[in-house]
């Protein structure tokens, strides 16, 4: 039964992912709208629109769910095999989907730190991506004119 409803949920999600079928939803919803005059717009039109949508909506919840918490499953283990594999990696991390909030809280501020740490490969970046740019405008902007107006680097 899990294995059917595995293939079941990933073909569905697949399928229903793509522009095809949002082009035949849409193409319901058209044809629905277009035949409510033929309906006099009655509470039975209007009914069948909802009835549908909301069953479709309910049982895709699930369908989406479950294909959400497989992949999420697939990503969670590449990861876990990335920090096993990487030595300097703390393999402590592999179950940090399982700590409390308070936890994750107290290693975001810790992995923030290390960002900020001299030490840290990407220390020498600039907080602001755009710092070496204003930089260099301002240096420029700084730079004496010769008799003809234009602005020379110093070096």
């Amino acid at each position: 039964m899990s294995k059917f409803f595995h293939i079941f949920a990933e073909r569905t999600a697949r399928a229903l992912g793509t522009p095809f079928a949002f082009a035949l939803a849409f193409f319901v919803v058209l044809l629905w709208g277009l035949c409510g005059p033929a309906f006099h717009y009655n509470d039975s039109w209007q009914l069948t629109i909802n009835t549908g949508t909301t069953i479709i909506t309910f049982l895709m919840v699930f369908l989406i769910q479950n294909t959400q918490n497989r992949d999420a499953r697939a990503n969670q283990l590449k990861l876990d095999e990335l920090l096993r594999a990487v030595d300097a990696a703390r393999t402590s991390l592999v179950n940090v989907d399982e700590l409390s909030d308070e936890q994750l809280a107290a290693l975001e501020k810790e992995f923030r730190r290390l960002g900020r740490s001299p030490d840290h490969p990407l220390a020498d970046l600039p907080q602001d991506p755009l710092r070496k740019v204003k930089d260099e405008q301002r240096r420029r902007d700084e730079a004496p004119a010769d008799g003809h107006g234009v602005r020379h680097r110093r070096h």
